[in-house]
């Protein structure tokens, strides 16, 4: 009998704190927390989608409640870490907040914390997309979140921590997972390809990796429907096409032709993508990333020029022409024409790359005139003589 299909993203979910990618700090803490037995009541993780903030809620759990322990390094094939991951342990409670939301679950998840866990040694309660909760549900958890009974940890996970009420933040240790970076990512997607015995080529694990934009699992879905498009075979064209990408040779070509100020290949560039089908708006945001890249290359060596193409450029340059890429956003994002509006916008970022500031000007014309010699002193001078 065959096994029903899991998807890259469940297959591959990490299952210990080793599995975690690009969290380090987070990962840090926790095992010192625990091998330190200084372990708080409540935690908050947040950060971005898809950057690891359940899983390491359901690690932790893991570690708090496996045979022995609490221990950071637990054994993941340990009848009741299975049973964490597999969603049937009966003392890791998740709750998705975008569902229970209401002052009602909240008193009821109040009710059930005062009895002892079943198996393991806490009861942890995971709370998913936290901020979702009404004011009144918050209100209604505060005493417990407080005073909660020895046996009992809480855990949130939230995308927007602007929404959860302060008092609920003050009771909890915060910890902010970072988007991850496109080596990480594609390091992890390497080795789920030669797991799953797929040919893919570094660059199109990096284009995957570019349009995850720091989250680990939308880039393994991003890899697991390139699969089933390609088969066994994803290649940088493929991914490409599929999701109408730029290649990052043509983008740095864009770069430097941005940089000379080439109008009429500007031009080109954009109708060759056009025509090709390419996602204008995502070339543009890879547009800035590129530009802001060479500005903070030419910060760290000093606020010297940095080179894009064949041209270099001052940091006042760059970070007009990034300012001026930034400002079309939302007419490319949300305009009727967005290929005109694209145009217009790389226009005028190179308009705004070659204008200078208007203080700069004023500071070096002071400077002239302090240079200059002063005629008007020397008349008098020799009239006096």
């Amino acid at each position: 009998m065959s096994t029903s299909y899991q998807v890259i993203a469940r297959k591959w979910r990490p299952q210990t704190f080793d599995d975690l990618v690009g969290q380090d700090h987070v990962v840090r803490t926790l095992r010192n927390a625990i091998t330190r037995n200084r372990i708080a009541h409540a935690y908050l993780f947040v950060g971005p989608r898809g950057t690891g903030k359940t899983s390491m809620a359901r690690i932790f759990a893991k570690a708090l409640n496996c045979s022995g322990g609490p221990k950071a390094d637990f054994d993941p094939e340990d009848p009741v870490c299975k049973a964490i991951a597999e969603g049937s342990c009966l003392d890791v409670i998740e709750i998705d907040g975008a569902s229970n939301n209401g002052v009602d679950q909240v008193r009821e998840l109040r009710d059930t914390v005062r009895y002892a866990p079943a198996q393991g040694r806490f009861k942890v309660y995971i709370i998913d997309e936290v901020h979702m909760l009404s004011a009144a549900a918050f209100n209604a958890l505060l005493k417990t979140l407080e005073e909660p009974p020895a046996h009992v940890k809480f855990v949130f996970a939230t995308t927007d921590v602007q929404k959860v009420l302060p008092t609920i933040i003050s009771r909890c240790q915060r910890f902010d997972l970072k988007p991850i970076s496109i080596e990480l990512i594609v390091e992890r997607l390497k080795k789920i390809a030669a797991a799953e015995k797929i040919t893919v080529s570094e660059v199109a694990l990096a284009s995957i990796a570019r349009m995850a934009d720091g989250g680990m699992r939308d880039a393994q879905s991003i890899f697991d429907q390139m699969i089933s498009f390609c088969g066994n075979d994803v290649t940088e064209a493929d991914v490409l096409d599929v999701y109408g990408l730029v290649a990052a040779e043509k983008i740095g070509e864009l770069a430097g032709a941005l940089a000379a100020g080439d109008h009429k290949k500007i031009v080109g560039i954009v109708e060759e993508c056009d025509q090709n089908g390419r996602d204008l708006f995502r070339l543009l945001v890879d547009l800035q990333s590129h530009v802001r890249t060479a500005l903070l290359d030419a910060i760290a060596r000093g606020g010297q020029s940095a080179t894009l193409g064949n041209t270099p450029l001052t940091t006042e340059q760059l970070t007009r022409l990034l300012d001026g890429l930034h400002e079309g956003e939302s007419a490319v994002k949300h305009g009727l024409a967005d290929k005109i509006n694209f145009e217009v916008t790389l226009l005028k970022a190179v308009e705004a790359s070659r204008s200078r500031a208007i203080d700069s000007l004023i500071k070096e014309l002071a400077t002239l005139a302090e240079q200059a010699p002063d005629n008007g002193s020397e008349k008098d001078e020799k009239k006096k003589t």
